[in-house]
């Protein structure tokens, strides 16, 4: 059994799509119309307890998305190809360079979540852990993540449509994979000389240029950082196009 995914595009280049803790396999549904299908194949795949996983038995940690992903790969004969991967999803990503480097093309961050993990004080920890068994408090996390600048519709879209997707037992898991992990130092020693593209929204409070600065700019020979404007933490939803382009653009270099 492996992973279930949602494929856009049969082309020669395979791209592997890693969602976020509040995405899942359709998450980045906004922005497939403005992706090549021609130049690219484009697979999203859902990570143990979301979409059409939900219900899967897993240990919801970065290194079971990474190996899972590594062997989605292998089912679909990718014998080489590019990630992308969005927060938690660009946490997993890292781990994957680790894993495989001699079969990544190149790596696509989004907004993503550092290999060092994040440090929450005792009160947003907490809040964080809420979101699992809360609509309410995962919408006050998107919210915050994209500025407070969006319609209320959308944050209870967007809100509802994590609920949905997800089975709270791995979505409080995933939480504590992605803020408690730290496997910096092994990036910090080995991390492996492929094309990285940092993109992080003006309006992320968190995963900021800054943080970027500190984390893949200083640790990755070979990665730059754009800012999207007009996005916060879910481009794919906020600016999707403007995602796609940046995404396709490094992808052709």
């Amino acid at each position: 059994m492996h992973n279930t995914y949602h494929r856009v595009g049969h082309g020669s280049h395979a791209v592997i799509v890693l969602h976020g803790w509040f995405g899942d396999a359709h998450a980045f549904a906004p922005m497939e119309a403005g992706l090549d299908g021609q130049a690219f194949s484009y697979i999203f795949m859902d990570s143990r307890g979301y979409g059409g996983m939900r219900g899967a038995a897993g240990a919801y940690t970065l290194d079971e998305v990474a190996g899972d992903a590594l062997a989605l790969a292998d089912a679909l004969d990718c014998a080489s190809f590019s990630v992308v991967g969005h927060s938690m999803g660009g946490m997993a990503l890292e781990r994957l360079a680790l894993l495989a480097p001699q079969r990544l093309r190149k790596l696509v961050a989004v907004a993503p979540v550092p290999s060092c993990g994040v440090a929450f004080d005792a009160t947003a920890r907490a809040a964080f852990l809420a979101a699992a068994d809360s609509v309410a408090a995962r919408r006050a996390i998107i919210d915050r993540s994209t500025g407070g600048r969006l319609p209320a519709s959308w944050l209870d879209w967007k809100a509802r449509y994590s609920w949905d997707s997800s089975d709270r037992a791995a979505f409080a898991r995933y939480f504590l994979a992605w803020s408690e992990t730290d496997f910096s130092g092994e990036v910090r020693r080995a991390a492996p000389p492929l094309p990285l593209l940092a993109l992080v929204g003006e309006h992320d409070p968190r995963f900021d240029a800054a943080l970027v600065r500190r984390t893949h700019l200083a640790w990755y020979p070979q990665a730059r950082l754009e800012v999207l404007a007009n996005a916060g933490h879910y481009p794919m939803n906020e600016t999707p196009l403007a995602l796609a382009a940046s995404i396709e653009a490094f992808l052709r270099e």
